[in-house]
């Protein structure tokens, strides 16, 4: 349809026989003469792509929700578990470690790895001892090839520590990138730190109906402010380390395997611990 617009470079011929049409302004689409519809829209298939894969990421937490972080599974939902982490994982295969994307927090939601499995067993078994959220923590943002990887545990003990972030086990390493997707972790540490007391106990160190003496807040000043750091390694040997696959990444979801049958790990993005 000619709408009688042309060119400032380019004018229309003037003859005695040119009619221009002008645009109908009263209408508010002059130039659409359909109505919109949603199938006037194509959408990208990168978007038909993210909905694809966000569906098996939700499909994969909610496999392990009831699980209370691996140690409750049956046979049969370990299956279940393994098909859904094969499938998210597909999604980001071959991709190089993204450490800026990596950097951060992230809270444990599963793993089959028996050194945490066995912490989950205790506190599940023993009235004295309670294990609360679990994280790895990335700093890696600056770096080019590797940085440091602290895991926390928030634990307790039932009266005498808050209820499950009476205090903070610290498990620090060092990692180096050595492969596309693979990182070496050297442990250098291990910390206990953030000693929360509950309030029966303070208040048998310290009663409110009595005056603090200097002892009483010496003693609660210590507690809180108590840190205790246990070499992993020895002066002029090697420390422990291992290989720690990162089989998927991305703004919100990480999993990993450690390598040499350690395990599986499945973790979601946190607020910063510090």
């Amino acid at each position: 349809m000619d709408l009688g617009f042309h060119s400032p470079l380019h004018p229309p011929s003037l003859s005695s026989t040119t009619i221009t049409r002008r645009p109908n302004f009263n209408s508010r689409l002059f130039i659409l003469n359909r109505p919109f519809t949603l199938r006037n829209l194509s959408l990208p298939s990168a978007l038909a792509y993210d909905s694809e894969l966000e569906s098996k990421k939700h499909l994969l937490l909610t496999s392990v929700q009831d699980t209370q972080r691996g140690l409750l599974t049956t046979p049969d939902q370990r299956s279940s578990i393994e098909e859904a982490l094969v499938n998210v994982e597909g999604r980001n295969m071959g991709q190089p470690i993204n450490l800026a994307k990596l950097d951060g927090t992230w809270r444990l939601q599963y793993t089959s790895a028996p050194d945490v499995l066995i912490l989950l067993q205790a506190a599940a078994t023993l009235p004295f001892f309670q294990v609360g959220q679990i994280f790895q923590k990335f700093e890696c943002r600056d770096q080019s090839n590797g940085g440091v990887i602290r895991n926390v545990v928030r634990w307790s003990i039932p009266n005498l520590l808050e209820e499950e972030e009476g205090a903070t086990l610290l498990v620090s390493a060092k990692f180096n990138v050595v492969s596309v997707r693979n990182i070496y972790l050297q442990f250098q540490e291990i910390t206990v730190q953030d000693i929360n007391i509950s309030e029966e106990l303070q208040a048998l160190l310290a009663p409110a109906i009595l005056p603090r003496s200097f002892l009483s807040l010496q003693i609660l000043q210590f507690l809180r402010t108590f840190k205790a750091q246990i070499p992993v390694r020895d002066p002029g040997r090697e420390s422990v380390g291992g290989l720690y696959y990162l089989s998927y990444l991305d703004d919100n979801m990480l999993l990993g395997r450690a390598v040499g049958g350690g395990g599986v790990f499945v973790f979601t993005r946190a607020q910063s611990l510090y």
